[in-house]
C-alpha cells in the first residue's frame, strides 16, 4: 500500500467514529513492515478520557499487539496533525515517522485549538495558567527513587 492508501485509512476512521457517536473527528493507525500493527479513534468523551485521542489509542494498541514500549521502525498515520501530547506520545513511543491529513490550523477552525498549550510550554513556570512548583523533602538514598532507578543494574531503560 501507498501512503496516500494508509492516510486514507486513518479518515476513514475519523469518519466512521463520528458515525458510530464514539468521540471526536479523529483517527490514526500505526503501520510497521506493511502492515498494522495499531489502530485507534478518539474515545476523549466515551471513555471519559482527556488522554484518549486517536493517536495515543493507536500507540497503546500497537503496544499491545507487538508486546513491546519501543514503536521503533513504525509509521503513524493521523486523520490530523498531532496535538502536543499525541507528539509527545509518538516520540516517546520512538516512531519513525508522522503522516497526516488535516492540520492543527484546520483543527482549530472546527474548536480543537491546541495554540494555548504550545504557547504555555514557552513561559516560565509561574506565569502559566497551571503553575508547576518543585517542592523539596528530604529522602535518604535506600528510598531515593532516582537514586535507586540508576544503581539498579537490572532495569529496563526506555
Amino acid at each position: 500500500m501507498k501512503h496516500t492508501d494508509w492516510i486514507k485509512l486513518s479518515v476513514r476512521l475519523a469518519y466512521e467514529n463520528l458515525l458510530n457517536k464514539n468521540g471526536g473527528p479523529f483517527g490514526a493507525i500505526i503501520v510497521k513492515d506493511g502492515k498494522i500493527i495499531g489502530a485507534g479513534v478518539n474515545s476523549v468523551t466515551t471513555l471519559n478520557d482527556p488522554t484518549a485521542h486517536a493517536e495515543v489509542q493507536a500507540i497503546r494498541d500497537a503496544c499491545l499487539n507487538i508486546g513491546t514500549f519501543t514503536l521503533k521502525d513504525s509509521v503513524l498515520y493521523t486523520s490530523c496533525e498531532p496535538c502536543p501530547m499525541c507528539l509527545s506520545a509518538a516520540y516517546w513511543s520512538r516512531i519513525s515517522k508522522i503522516y497526516y491529513f488535516f492540520t492543527k490550523k484546520e483543527a482549530a477552525a472546527i474548536g480543537f485549538d491546541d495554540a494555548h498549550i504550545y504557547n504555555e510550554l514557552s513561559l516560565p513556570y509561574e506565569d502559566r495558567s497551571i503553575p508547576s512548583e518543585q517542592i523539596f523533602i528530604p529522602v535518604n538514598d535506600k528510598e531515593n527513587p532516582f537514586i535507586v532507578w540508576i544503581n539498579d543494574e537490572n532495569r529496563t531503560n526506555y
